[in-house]
């Protein structure tokens, strides 16, 4: 099947992008070489430990997610503190334009004194201009504090993801980890570079301001504090509902994001199929559902924000009135009372926008509670101390092994054991559903076993280091993933230094020369997941892979499934020659697979019934007759096959 294939990287890009400082080399904080974030916890500080309320419910403040990232943002803490800083006085600079107005009144344009007049003015003007470049240096300050807090967070997220067993990637749907990587990360990072500052900013001003209205003329300053009263306690009664609405739209919106991925993945079964009208349906139905509830926050916001837009120009009425009735008493001087109204007038934009920040305050607390969902999930295969060397045996041994999935009740595998010796291939059989994936997905410890234990050269593989035991164990899938890379990369995933000449073999063995017709060659990229190559190429192209590795022992969970039957002959003629000296199983639902091995053991109910040759089983057991055809002829197979691989 030829494919339209994108051209590879150039060799130019291709060394600018192995230059490109990345967190397993220097990060965004970094000032030397690190450790990769897969070789290290992540920086999320622990929960606190769980308070009671008098019922005996676990008490939990809304904010203590947010609260533990805080350590993300101590590499840039002197930034973060500079814009602070700039940001205050940016405030104070606009506080103090009012107070100098009122000078300008009382003083010069009461007096007549020009002189004054121009200095003050000239002093106001240079009290913008300071303002201005303020604000500049805040944001310029904040950029690169908040972008690599952004940085340091995903990676993390992204380490923690690829440490978590794949019983929890199988609880995720992809759509959700999705937006979480992305969109809650977002707005976490626009809360710390805008919503966190102007918050405290904006709450400071509006204290400071009121206190110096009070100090101006208490009267009206009173009229001031009052008004802010009502908008306190309606920002604590809305906070809850905000929450509750914001979780509930970043979940939805990670369904949609979960419908369209589905979608595009399975785009060639749809159209096959006809479906796109019931796909559209269910990404509509999840679409409509995400505007339902997003309309739900905008109907709150809006309220909020209006009753925050409301409340301070009332106020400012009500002030303007009180305070012509005292001017014109002589109780306050007419620069005071612009001076009140002025510094009134600033305070208009501050409470208007705390609503907006209180909402972004809610949402970076919802996105945070949803990455401490993640991080929080416990990792329950982790490293062991031992490592194998270089001799390695791949003696394999399954002990009593059985495996229970963590919210079922029935065990999938139980009391299954299994002795491999060094070198021996052994064909595991069973109808579909007996187990054989789960079986084979336990040697690589992408499932633990609940139950019993496996070893390889008697040392139990939960003693053993992860990258140790993955590259003794390589595993072949029925369904290979590829990745939008080129073929050489794909290729050498398992074993970045292998050579041309290993490569080349690798590729004879799995039949896959039609690497060598792509466009670009090795160096051609292949599409997303492989799609732009047939299932056939794909099987062949995952099995050179796992024999590019070299390990010592070998799992092809029936890897040859969407091979034709020339080239499943000649695969496995070649096969033969690999797995001597190498420990393999290989799941066979084929009577020329099985052929592979000097052992076959049959699966069935959760455990393995029966081990022997294939002429045995075939005598033997009825139910192995039904699975591989109770006809076969070994001999008569055997010599089809060699004659394929002749050929």
């Amino acid at each position: 099947m030829s494919a339209d294939l994108s051209a590879p990287t150039s060799s130019t890009s291709q060394q600018k992008d192995d230059q490109t400082p990345t967190r397993t080399q220097q990060g965004p904080a970094g000032s030397g070489p690190v450790t990769t974030a897969l070789d290290r916890p992540a920086a999320i500080l622990p929960p606190p430990p769980v308070r009671y309320d008098k019922n005996g419910e676990p008490k939990r403040h809304s904010y203590t997610s947010l609260w533990r990232l805080r350590s993300y943002m101590l590499p840039y803490l002197p930034r973060f503190i500079a814009m602070f800083v700039f940001g205050g006085l940016s405030v104070g600079a606009t506080i103090v334009v009012p107070l100098v107005t009122r000078q300008v009144i009382d003083g010069p344009i009461a007096h007549a004194d020009r002189p004054g007049l121009w200095a003050l003015g000239f002093f106001a003007m240079g009290l913008g201009i300071v303002e201005a470049i303020l604000v500049f240096g805040r944001r310029w300050t904040v950029a690169k504090a908040t972008l690599g807090v952004e940085y340091d967070i995903r990676v993390d997220l992204y380490a923690k993801l690829q440490r978590l067993p794949m019983a929890v990637h199988d609880r995720w749907q992809s759509g959700q980890l999705l937006s979480r990587m992305m969109s809650d990360l977002s707005t976490i990072r626009r809360f710390l570079g805008f919503g966190l500052l102007f918050l405290i900013i904006n709450s400071a001003q509006i204290l400071v301001v009121t206190g110096i209205l009070i100090h101006l003329y208490w009267p009206l300053g009173v009229v001031v504090l009052i008004s802010i009263v009502p908008t306190v306690l309606l920002c604590r009664r809305v906070a809850r509902e905000f929450v509750r609405l914001s979780r509930k739209i970043q979940d939805e919106t990670g369904d949609v994001a979960s419908t369209i991925e589905e979608g595009a993945h399975g785009l060639r079964v749809i159209k096959s199929f006809g479906r796109a009208e019931y796909m559209f349906s269910k990404f509509d139905a999840r679409s409509v559902q995400l505007y339902k509830t997003s309309l739900q926050k905008i109907k709150l916001q809006s309220s909020f924000w209006t009753f925050l837009e409301v409340i301070p120009n009332a106020t400012l009425v009500i002030v303007l009135a009180l305070g012509a009735v005292a001017a014109g008493q002589d109780k306050v001087t007419l620069g005071t009372l612009v001076a009140f109204a002025t510094l009134m007038t600033s305070l208009t934009g501050p409470i208007s926008m705390l609503g907006m920040q209180i909402s972004q305050a809610q949402e970076a607390m919802t996105a945070s509670d949803r990455l401490a969902d993640i991080f929080d999930t416990e990792n329950t295969i982790t490293d062991g101390p031992v490592e194998l060397g270089d001799q390695v045996r791949g003696h394999l041994k399954l002990e009593n092994v059985g495996f229970t999935f963590a919210d079922a009740d029935q065990p999938v595998l139980h009391d299954l054991n299994l002795d491999l010796a060094p070198g021996e291939t052994v064909a595991l059989v069973g109808a579909t559903g007996a187990g054989k994936s789960i079986l084979t997905g336990l040697v690589p410890r992408l499932y633990d076993v609940t139950a019993g234990r496996i070893t390889v050269d008697d040392v139990d593989i939960r003693e053993l280091r992860l990258p140790e035991l993955r590259r003794v164990v390589a595993i072949a899938f029925e369904d290979p993933t590829l990745f939008s890379m080129s073929a050489r990369e794909n290729l050498t995933l398992g074993r970045p230094d292998a050579s041309q000449e290993d490569i080349d073999e690798a590729i004879d063995v799995a039949q896959a020369h039609f690497v060598y017709d792509l466009p670009w060659g090795l160096d051609t990229r292949i599409g997303e997941q492989g799609m732009s190559l047939s299932g056939g190429q794909r099987q062949r192209l995952a099995l050179a892979r796992a024999v590019l590795s070299k390990p010592s022992v070998l799992v092809l969970d029936d890897t040859l499934s969407a091979l034709d039957i020339h080239t499943e002959a000649l695969v496995e003629a070649a096969l033969k020659r690999v797995l001597k000296g190498v420990t393999g199983i290989v799941v066979a639902h084929r009577a020329s697979t099985v052929l592979l091995a000097d052992r076959v053991a049959m699966l069935s109910g959760g455990t393995i019934t029966h081990v022997g040759s294939h002429a045995e089983l075939l005598e033997t057991v009825p139910e192995y007759r039904e699975l591989l055809s109770a006809d076969f002829n070994p001999t008569e197979e055997f010599d089809v096959l060699e004659e394929e691989a002749r050929r």
